[in-house]
């Protein structure tokens, strides 16, 4: 191995290669890269490599660090079984697409400075949208043109600030920025874009359900726990984030209870997972920088074999909206199993993966003084399992029986999904591995009686909740619709404004050329009326009158001449 070289340059230089491979070859150079990639990793000392001076400043392709390696394993992890998952696809676009999004987002968190992390950070944006273009429709065309806008967006926010950091500071580095001038508000913005901040979050909902099946489960992994890594590193402590992660864990659930799409479901889930993260960082205390850290780590896990449940369903059955499905219970069982374990997880059920990881956020909120915060994190918790817990097996599998009959997913999907819940399990069971790679050390015990009878009491009521609501015929149908957020502005608002100002310049335009036209008209005619065949100036003049005017026009030009 070379000790300069990133885990993610293997992905990406290796992505270069798959055109040329045929067949069966292929899906086996596609497995290789990942786990060579791995192996990189574990040969990597820690500390600064790949440094390269650039005019006064030094890049530092290669920082390994507890940080960094968390994050590089955990995407190289999700790489190697989303490889798995996309088998059976025969698309070399979605091959390429894939390595390579994976490899920018692995080589962005080894980054040691801010413009190595600009430039992986715009390779992840630019290669990411053909797992949506992919797909190969017109809403995902349109949606993928969006997302494209706004990730490059967020690449250009990144430069500015980096640009404008360089010069107060004299430095690039990529450590410790915190919220103290417009340079590191504009990378803060920067972060806040690809972590779907409220507000600037609706790219994510609408990308990644129209997305391919397995593009979606690509896309899960890598975007917004980038940034998470990247405000980890860079805004640790930074209060606000505190109230921004609340407000992210609470918002989306509101959402996913009425949308009808399940991939647009988890889309707000993710959402709501994003939030405890957040949070953490914005506490900034070892204890919760472990939890937001590790609740990265597992949610890329749990929320993968989420998606990748839905996407075996579409697979099968052409369609993901909750009011046309239910009763695959009887024909796909196994993805059955596998995703009411991903709902197990993310609703943090004791002995699975989310149990063992949120409470550590949720603990430092707690022991911190946040009392507000920790109390809608609390509700965020109870209502995942009301839209990921509860919603998505059970309007997918079970529900309504609506006569739908099929295959059971193709079998590398099935031991993709099998992976990702054999660590949900693992870890819910036994993670004190995943504790020694935290970055810093882990003295906390989940496993209590207190935080044990509270989690089951929050799931015990939150579910008792979704019965009493579905009994009462008070929980909101599934139904075909169209659940506008704050994209309303520039997907539907925005454009009708525009159309209003273009017509009402079109008219303003019309009508001033209309009344030029007029005056025109006009004036042709006083000029014709003039000097037209019977105009005054076309009439025959006399010779003694034309000297006459001549002599007069002479002596008025001596007179000023002299005077």
């Amino acid at each position: 191995m070379i000790a300069d070289l990133s885990p993610g340059l293997i992905l990406i230089l290796g992505a270069l290669f798959v055109p040329l491979i045929p067949g069966r070859a292929r899906k086996i150079y596609l497995l290789a890269l990942p786990l060579l990639a791995g192996f990189q990793l574990y040969a990597l000392d820690p500390g600064l490599h790949g440094q390269i001076g650039l005019f006064d400043f030094t890049l530092t392709t290669l920082r390994v660090d507890r940080l960094s390696t968390i994050f590089g394993a955990i995407f190289l992890i999700a790489s190697f079984y989303n490889t798995i998952y996309a088998l059976h696809e025969r698309d070399t676009m979605q091959d390429i697409a894939a390595l390579v999004y994976a490899g920018a987002a692995i080589g962005a968190v080894f980054a040691g400075d801010l413009i190595t992390l600009f430039v992986f950070w715009e390779i992840t944006a630019v290669s990411s949208v053909f797992l949506i273009w992919a797909r190969r429709t017109r809403r995902a065309y349109h949606a993928g043109l969006r997302y494209l806008i706004i990730q490059v967006g967020s690449g250009v926010l990144l430069l500015a600030g980096t640009i404008l950091y360089a010069a107060r500071n004299g430095t690039i580095a990529f450590n410790d920025l915190g919220l103290v001038d417009t340079a590191t508000t504009l990378i803060f913005f920067a972060f806040a874009i690809k972590c779907a901040f409220p507000l600037l979050h609706n790219w994510l909902q609408d990308a990644y359900p129209e997305a391919t099946v397995t593009g979606t489960v690509v896309l899960s992994a890598f975007t917004t726990k980038l940034a998470v890594y990247a405000l980890a590193r860079g805004y640790a402590g930074t209060e606000s984030l505190i109230y921004i992660g609340a407000i992210m864990t609470a918002f989306p659930v509101f959402f996913a209870v009425i949308e009808n799409d399940l991939r647009r479901v988890l889309s707000f889930s993710l959402n709501n997972q994003l939030g405890f993260m957040v949070a953490g960082i914005g506490v900034g205390t070892p204890l919760a920088l472990n939890g937001a850290v590790a609740h990265a780590f597992v949610h890329i896990i749990y929320k993968s074999l989420l998606f990748m449940s839905m996407g075996a369903v579409l697979h099968r059955t052409g369609t993901i909206k909750a009011s046309e499905l239910g009763g695959l219970y009887r024909s796909m069982p196994l993805t059955t199993i596998f995703c009411i374990i991903g709902a197990a997880s993310i609703s943090a059920f004791p002995l699975f993966s989310g149990f063992v990881t949120k409470s550590l956020t949720l603990s430092a909120v707690a022991e911190n003084g946040y009392l507000i915060s920790w109390l809608v994190l609390v509700f965020a918790s109870a209502g995942v399992l009301e839209h990921s817990g509860i919603k998505i097996p059970y309007f997918a599998f079970f529900a309504h029986d609506r006569g739908l009959r099929c295959r059971e997913a193709p079998t590398n999907m099935l031991v993709a999904m099998g992976i990702a819940a054999f660590f949900s399990i693992a870890i819910g069971i036994y993670p004190a591995p995943l504790y020694a790679l935290l970055p810093y050390e882990v003295d906390y015990q989940p496993y209590t009686g207190g935080h044990v009878l509270t989690q089951l009491q929050l799931l015990l009521f939150a579910m008792l909740a979704f019965a009493l609501l579905v009994r009462s015929g008070l929980y909101p149908e599934e139904i075909p619709s169209t659940n506008l957020n704050t994209d309303w502005i520039y997907r539907k608002a925005a454009p009708a404004l525009i159309a209003r100002i273009t017509e009402f310049c079109r008219t303003v335009r019309q009508g001033a050329v209309a009344r030029a036209q007029r005056r025109l008209e006009r004036f042709l005619i006083h000029v014709y009326r003039h000097y037209g065949p019977d105009g005054i100036m076309a009439r025959t003049w006399s010779t003694g009158s034309t000297v006459l005017w001549v002599a007069m026009l002479l002596g008025v030009y001596l007179f000023l001449f002299y005077v």
